[in-house]
């Protein structure tokens, strides 16, 4: 008798019989065949847990004999908690090697540049599994700025935009800590000296980069927005921002009214009937419209105006301001009208 085989028999006192069943539950390629099967191990749960999900779900055919060589293989104290996915009939030793390495089931979650957290609670839903208007309640909650270190008031703004790669079945403060913490990573020593010499926080940067983002179509043009604002915070200038307005609306609309201005009036966020920057961010800004807010073009524009292509055209004194938006709505009604038949 093999030296493996005599110290398995004074572990565990099993029938010769069953050695070869062991060993072939281990080996082959492993991959087993069909569908992927989903379960879920929970925290604390033993291994006679964990086989007899398995054997529910048709993916191993024997309990005893898992769960007897899961104690060989010293896996049974080794069992990581998570969702995982196997095809029935693999091996035990690759069940054995997901369970006891964590390689659980991952998800994808994209934080697009620019986006609100009203936009982003869904993706977090299906993330956690939580619902979205639950968490949405959560998010702008201004303890919980203050639980992940940003500067508010609430967490808009600050869940940083870039893909990140979670373990299906996250906690929602396990994905808010990662996506505050890249935010915080994202500022360097340089960008903090440079609000500085600004005359600016970090949570008015933020705010002044989140309208930024959302009025730049081209980012080329972020350093030219941002100098306009900077050169109307400098006048006592209101910054007059059409995003801020659509965000105290609660939802984006086509096309912004004058009634929507009016409607919204008493709301601080809108740039329109308050001067200065609203209380906190209205989106979550990229780092380069951060960037640009830190540095911006240096120019006497103080107006500006969209092109139907997305471009802007920018402008010294609202005389220009009113003639260039003259033009661009002459541009929309043409770009509306049909366009007439040839003539021969």
């Amino acid at each position: 008798m093999s030296r493996t085989k005599t110290r398995i028999r004074r572990l565990f006192p099993v029938p010769c019989s069953l050695f070869p069943l062991l060993l072939l539950a281990g080996c082959g390629s492993g991959q087993g065949k069909g569908d992927p099967v989903r379960f879920t191990v929970p925290r604390g749960a033993g291994m006679s847990t964990v086989a007899d999900t398995l054997a529910r779900r048709d993916v191993i055919g024997s309990t005893g004999t898992f769960k007897l060589y899961a104690r060989i293989k010293g896996a049974s104290a080794r069992l990581q908690p998570g969702v995982y996915e196997v095809r029935p009939g693999a091996s035990y030793d690759l069940i054995l090697r997901k369970l006891t390495t964590g390689d659980v089931v991952k998800t994808r979650l994209v934080i697009p540049e620019g986006w609100e957290l009203r936009r982003i609670a869904p993706r977090l839903a299906e993330a956690t599994g939580m619902p979205a208007d639950s968490i949405l309640s959560r998010l702008m909650d201004p303890a919980l700025a203050e639980k992940y270190g940003v500067p508010g008031p609430t967490l808009e703004g600050y869940l940083y935009p870039a893909t990140y790669v979670f373990p299906l079945g996250s906690s929602l403060d396990a994905i808010l800590r990662e996506l505050t913490g890249q935010y915080k990573r994202a500022w360097t020593p340089q960008m903090r000296e440079r609000a500085q010499a600004l005359g600016m926080d970090e949570r008015e940067v933020v705010t002044l980069a989140s309208i930024v983002e959302k009025e730049a179509k081209v980012w080329s043009e972020r350093p030219t927005i941002a100098g306009v604002y900077h050169n109307r915070l400098e006048r006592g200038m209101r910054l007059e921002a059409d995003p801020t307005v659509q965000y105290a609306l609660g939802e984006h609309q086509r096309r912004l009214l004058r009634r929507h201005i009016q409607e919204t009036a008493a709301d601080p966020y809108n740039t329109y009937r308050h001067k200065g920057l609203p209380p906190g961010p209205i989106a979550s800004p990229s780092r380069g419209a951060i960037e640009a807010t830190l540095n911006p073009a240096e120019h006497d524009f103080l107006f500006f105006v969209a092109r139907a292509n997305g471009t802007h055209v920018f402008t010294r004194t609202f005389n220009e301001h009113l003639r260039q938006v003259a033009r661009y709505r002459a541009e929309m009604r043409a770009q509306r009208q049909p366009q007439q038949p040839a003539t021969r």
